[in-house]
């Protein structure tokens, strides 16, 4: 439509400058007849007015027939020499193109939607595995799970420590539910929050489990297994102790139902409209019971940096190992303290991004349960196994 506009202009001034041409022309032919007439006025002659009249009539008549009758062609002349152009360039401005797009990430900001963008990014990755429609599934999994996640985390340091629960108690009576281990985790992170509350939800329910994990990050959700004497609904079984925003204490709210617990702790809208990176830590504790051997740490949202620490001195655990099912474009690295300190520890440390939906387990034997001849001390450095 603009060219349109711009070709209307053009051929509007030449029609103008045709007709002023024929209109002067006309003027000087009138005067030089006038003044022929006159004999005061022969020295009009030396001027040579007719002639210059004559040409400008004739110059603005035949621009205005020619304008008339070419008009229609030389529109389509005009396209045609631009279609040959453009032809001829096409290889040339498509590199130049997609060179810019490649390079500039401005200038495909201002340009790209975000289904430009999906497709750009598809094609892309397709070239580059040599396989489209590997690359188009792909794609799409690593868009719904990290494109479209509400928050991403850096730094995050999981502390995790297991300590042995007297099997009987005061009275000499045998514990009921068995043997078990008391957890205490600690979160830390830095993370833009996307929501102004942050929910802690203990149950023993497998439906309603799956149904509160769909509100992740909003609500963190711990399943514990139903067990003989362990509740999810007591504060002996979890409990949420501590919750703090860059260092400062939020107040912790607490409701109870007949499959669990919940705990509510409020960020602060102020903090969410922000939309700066603050430091969130939450300590929690639960029991879990030894002869479920395993405790997994779920890794909700797209993490940056992390280290997952387990200190499992106070107990009988004689090996311990660390399983994996980690997204990373780095190998993960598990070390161990030294036989010679008295404390025992695990560490489990990913550089760079680990995508969410990963799980981290820790995986452990009991003292009890080695062989007999076994020594504990042979099997304190077993080697960790990882699962792609």
């Amino acid at each position: 439509m603009h060219q349109d506009f711009r070709q209307r202009i053009y051929e509007l001034k030449v029609t103008l400058v045709a007709i002023i041409s024929f209109v002067v022309g006309l003027a000087l032919l009138i005067l030089s007849g006038y003044a022929e007439s006159r004999p005061g006025l022969a020295w009009v002659a030396f001027w040579q007015i007719n002639s210059i009249g004559g040409t400008l009539l004739a110059a603005g008549l035949f621009g205005i027939v020619w304008d008339y009758f070419d008009g229609k062609d030389k529109e389509a002349r005009d396209t045609e020499r631009l279609k040959r152009v453009l032809a001829e360039s096409s290889t040339e401005l498509k590199d130049a193109v997609i060179e810019g797009f490649a390079v500039g990430r401005e200038d495909l900001e201002r340009v790209a939607t975000p289904e430009l963008l999906d497709s750009i990014a598809t094609n892309a990755l397709g070239l580059r595995l040599k396989d489209p429609d590997f690359a188009r599934e792909i794609y799409q999994g690593v868009r719904d799970q990290v494109i479209n996640s509400p928050e991403k985390w850096h730094d995050v340091d999981v502390a995790i420590r297991l300590s042995s629960i007297e099997e009987r108690n005061a009275k000499g009576v045998p514990r009921v539910g068995g043997p078990a281990f008391d957890v205490t985790i600690t979160w830390a992170y830095t993370v833009i929050p996307s929501s102004p509350v942050h929910k802690f939800a203990c149950t023993s329910d497998r439906m309603e489990f799956h149904e509160l994990i769909s509100d992740i990050p909003s609500t963190s959700t711990w399943f514990m297994t139903p067990r003989p004497g362990i509740h999810a609904n007591e504060r002996s079984a979890y409990e949420l102790l501590e919750y703090t925003v860059d260092g400062e204490p939020r107040s912790i709210r607490r409701s109870e139902r007949k499959s669990g617990q919940t705990y509510s702790v409020t960020i602060g809208d102020d903090v969410v409209r922000a939309g700066r990176p603050v430091r969130i830590q939450h300590t929690y504790r639960t029991i879990t019971a030894k002869s479920g051997h395993m405790l997994m740490v779920a890794i909700a949202q797209p993490t940056k940096n992390l280290i997952l620490t387990c200190d499992y001195t106070n107990t009988d655990i004689a090996s311990i190992r660390i399983n994996e099912m980690v997204s990373s474009a780095r190998r993960p690295r598990v070390s161990r303290s030294p036989l010679q300190v008295p404390g025992k520890e695990i560490v489990f440390d990913v550089s760079g991004w680990v995508l969410p939906k990963a799980e981290v387990s820790v995986v452990w034997t009991l003292a009890s349960e080695l062989p007999v001849g076994s020594g504990v001390q042979s099997t304190l450095h077993e080697d960790s196994s990882f699962a792609a």
